[in-house]
């Protein structure tokens, strides 16, 4: 096998392998974005899993004659709060019927509410599933509204059709935004990173390759499974990860220019030395979405699948495109900061600094930093405390959307649960008791008989509470009428969309509790693995889930305090934790991967002080490009994605700043060698005078650390 590495990399480097591997990856990538150019994801926003209830009421639902019929509900009140005048329902009801004129449907109201202060009409379209149509109708209607204006009343076209529209609206543009953004990010970074003008194009150039061949891939894919996933997490997740791997092969290759006047054998052995912590970084994050499969909340088990692709195809890209591309272009391309041999010297006398002085003292002290870095997890993870669980559609925006304006307004005046009635189908045959038996509910405000199904078997009712959307209550009425309707007749069903709210919530949890656990595992495996021990994993594990935890209990309170987030939506917490586990984790692998490689020549203390002034300020700059990245998110419309930006965002800069810099070296300064079990490092290797206590007599830690040659 190290044979094998040895001459793939000789061949990604040589003088003419370098130029046949670079034309062999860009045509492949060509191809391949030649095949799968024209894929286009189709929109799919299912939240509830097609086999629970909700679901199943859907499917029902296309044997009733409306099964093509959506409501869209106009609301109306007066701009200055007043109660609405008798001239103003008669202007709303000869708006109703210019709606029915311009839409064809059957518009009915205005209906007021008990206040007097808003009115409500209904207007059914026939549009089906096609949300392309829905839009058209949302927008034919608002068009109509604003040919008819009512002078001092403010009117907004809501409902499920609506918003659908309203979203789809709200990104037009926004994934390219996105996309320049992230670049802009990285770039800029980059530049920063390396100090040149020239070196930062190579790996942005590879990285971006691998975003646009990971977008049309995905894009074929989630079409030929029928997938539902957000595309802009992944290009997100390929930018931000692909970017990491990059860094860490040039700041390797870079180390080792300094050595070699040959600049193909050292980023060879750049290469050989980097391939393992790259390849255990991608393969945890890989196997960590992999365990989305386990998913029943569509969009998950969608991202999971698009994800681990997508990131599959960053590190190919990584490995094998970006090698070549830095071998062409040789060391000139570092200018005007060239490393040479024969400053070789002088720079590593420069590497006695800053990051080399905080491994030394945090190993010569290592109390201190363990028990503040873990203290600040501890009290960031108290942010959990209070934080609630899902979002209604009206929270769901970031910016102002007529949708949700329309919904507030219906909350306002109209009994809550008018903006997400319950939907029940059961036996025509059994459909009154199941209306007695609901209506009788505590919170059940209202129970309508709307329509039998072609055949006659099904009866369809709409039930309305008492209960906001997304609200806890809301959710324990659900549950109320499905345990009244199962006990009047065997074969009710209830869904809706306060049952699709319900069965998410309930499949959200369901995936947390069963997916978190096996994110651990996964990384857990691939740390035995890599590091040939078992009490590093588990230590390192340990801190690394305390550090998910804590970063969402931060983005949690920052969201509450900054923006006024009442809740997260029901998909953050399981996406953060998964992100945050498995991409946090990459920093870890690449500290302690050299500490190992390091503790074979010097011992594990000295061998961590070494790894932390080699890899302080790749890492750093790593975290620091990844948290740009997810930070993007926040230019989505979603406050979804703006709430998993924030999180990931502030849980990398953590996991960078404070568990790799502080706690990570402080926990190998207290265990020792020990953190090799049951493994060990070659024992002709190992310091003198038993182990890793400091051989030099008289001479402060702190010394003896700055001393410590770096391999």
């Amino acid at each position: 096998m190290h044979r094998f590495i040895d001459l793939l990399s000789q061949r990604l480097t040589s003088r003419r392998g370098a130029w046949v591997s670079l034309a062999l990856g860009v045509l492949a990538f060509a191809t391949l974005l030649g095949i799968f150019g024209s894929a286009d994801l189709a929109a799919g926003g299912d939240s509830a899993p097609p086999q629970s209830e909700s679901g199943q009421v859907a499917a029902l639902a296309q044997e009733f004659p409306d099964a093509a019929d959506q409501a869209l509900l106009v609301v109306a009140s007066r701009e200055d709060g007043a109660a609405l005048t008798a001239a103003d329902l008669e202007a709303l009801s000869d708006l109703a019927a210019e709606i029915d004129a311009a839409t064809g449907g059957s518009a009915a109201g205005p209906i007021p509410s008990e206040d007097g202060e808003a009115a409500v009409l209904t207007s059914t379209v026939e549009i089906g599933d096609d949300r392309d149509a829905a839009a058209h109708a949302v927008d034919a209607l608002r068009e109509v509204i604003a040919d008819h204006p009512i002078d001092g009343i403010a009117v907004q076209v809501t409902g499920g059709a609506a918003f659908g529209a309203d979203v789809a609206a709200a990104f037009d543009g926004a994934d390219l935004t996105l996309l320049l953004v992230t670049i802009g990010i990285v770039a800029l970074l980059l530049i920063a990173t390396y100090r040149s003008p020239l070196l930062w194009l190579v790996p942005l150039a590879v990285v971006a390759l691998a975003d646009q061949l990971a977008g049309k891939t995905t894009a074929a894919l989630g079409t030929a499974l029928g997938l539902q996933f957000d595309t802009g997490i992944v290009s997100v997740l390929v930018f931000g990860a692909g970017t990491n791997y990059a860094l860490l092969l040039v700041s390797r290759y870079r180390e080792e220019l300094w050595r070699d006047d040959d600049h193909r054998a050292a980023l060879a052995r750049a290469w050989r030395a980097s391939l393992p912590a790259i390849t255990a970084s991608n393969v945890t994050v890989v196997l960590s979405l992999a365990t989305l499969l386990l998913a029943v909340v569509p969009g998950t088990r969608g991202l999971g699948i698009a994800s681990a692709v997508g990131l599959v195809i960053a590190v190919l890209a990584v490995l094998f495109v970006l090698p070549p591309a830095l071998a062409v272009c040789g060391r000139g391309v570092f200018w005007p900061l060239t490393p040479r041999p024969a400053k070789g010297a002088q720079h590593a006398a420069e590497r006695v600094g800053a990051w080399r002085t905080l491994g030394a003292r945090v190993v010569a002290r290592p109390v201190l930093p363990v028990v503040a870095g873990l203290l600040l997890l501890v009290v960031s993870a108290t942010g959990l405390m209070g934080m609630q669980l899902g979002l209604s559609q009206s929270e769901r925006f970031r910016v102002p959307s007529e949708s949700a304006i329309g919904l507030e307004v219906l909350g306002d005046h109209f009994a809550p649960g008018e903006a997400e009635p319950m939907v029940v189908i059961t036996d025509t045959s059994d459909a009154d008791a199941v209306a007695d038996a609901v209506d009788a509910i505590p919170g059940v405000e209202r129970v309508t008989a709307v329509a039998s199904s072609v055949d006659g078997a099904l009866a369809k009712l709409v039930v309305v509470g008492d209960a906001g959307p997304g609200t806890p209550e809301s959710r324990e009425l659900v549950h109320a009428v499905r345990d009244a309707g199962h006990a009047a007749s065997a074969g009710t069903l209830v869904g809706g969309r306060a049952g699709v709210a319900t069965d998410a919530y309930d499949a959200s949890v369901r995936d947390l509790l069963l997916i978190a656990p096996l994110v651990l595992l996964v990384t857990f495996l691939v740390l035995v693995v890599l590091l040939r021990a078992l009490v590093a994993p588990l230590l390192l594990l340990f801190v690394n889930t305390l550090s998910a935890v804590a970063a969402i209990g931060a983005g949690a309170w920052l969201g509450r305090t900054l923006f006024g987030w009442t809740a997260l939506d029901l998909q953050v917490p399981l996406l953060a934790f998964l992100f945050l586990v498995a991409l946090g984790v990459d920093y870890t692998i690449f500290l302690v991967h050299r500490a190992r490689t390091e503790a074979a020549a010097v011992g594990t203390r000295p061998g961590m002080v070494n790894a932390v002034a080699a890899t302080g300020g790749v890492i750093t700059s790593a975290g620091i490009v990844l948290a740009g990245v997810f930070a993007a998110l926040g230019l989505l419309p979603l406050v979804t994605l703006g709430q998993i930006g924030l999180i990931v965002g502030v849980g990398v800069l953590v996991d960078t700043l404070v568990v790799r810099t502080l706690v990570v070296p402080a926990l190998f300064s207290l265990v020792g060698r020990r953190m090799w079990w049951p493994g060990r490092i070659p024992a002709a290797a190992a310091p003198r005078h038993g182990g890793d206590r400091n051989p030099e007599e008289g001479v402060s830690a702190d010394a003896a650390a700055l001393r410590e040659p770096v391999a």
